[in-house]
């Protein structure tokens, strides 16, 4: 089901936001003392693309670097981009069919705010399954 769901993903959504961080990733390389945000964009394009089976984790060692570094993010792209994801959630959320593409949107939206700090891990991975 994962597959599926990521694959129409991709075709409706994840190609044209992939492609959106990748070019703002691309940007952020070019000013060199944004490289940060430019790493942290070429992870979030992955995600992007594949998000059902991911989930994002906050790593608890990223120190006040990360921190400050996502308040100058959130002041310059993070407003606008999870707008654009708010925005982009309710759309699909109107139409029964897209409600977990809507989600996915919803989903995007703390790692869009603050991706510094942040990790992108398999969804297994995050909560892994107990054995008795």
């Amino acid at each position: 089901m994962r597959t599926l769901l990521n694959l129409v993903w991709l075709i409706f959504s994840g190609l044209w936001m992939a492609l959106g961080y990748a070019v703002a990733g691309l940007i952020c390389f070019v000013l060199v003392v944004t490289i940060p945000w430019g790493i942290a964009c070429f992870r979030i394009a992955r995600y992007a693309l594949w998000p059902f089976g991911n989930t994002i984790v906050r790593r608890s060692e990223a120190g006040i670097a990360s921190g400050i570094g996502n308040v100058v993010w959130l002041v310059f792209a993070g407003i606008w981009i999870t707008i654009a994801h708010i925005t982009a959630g309710v759309a699909f959320c109107l139409t029964i069919v897209g409600i977990p593409f809507g989600l996915a949107h919803f989903k995007m939206v703390p790692v869009s705010l603050m991706p510094l700090g942040s990790e992108i891990v398999p969804s297994d991975a995050a909560y892994p399954r107990y054995r008795w």
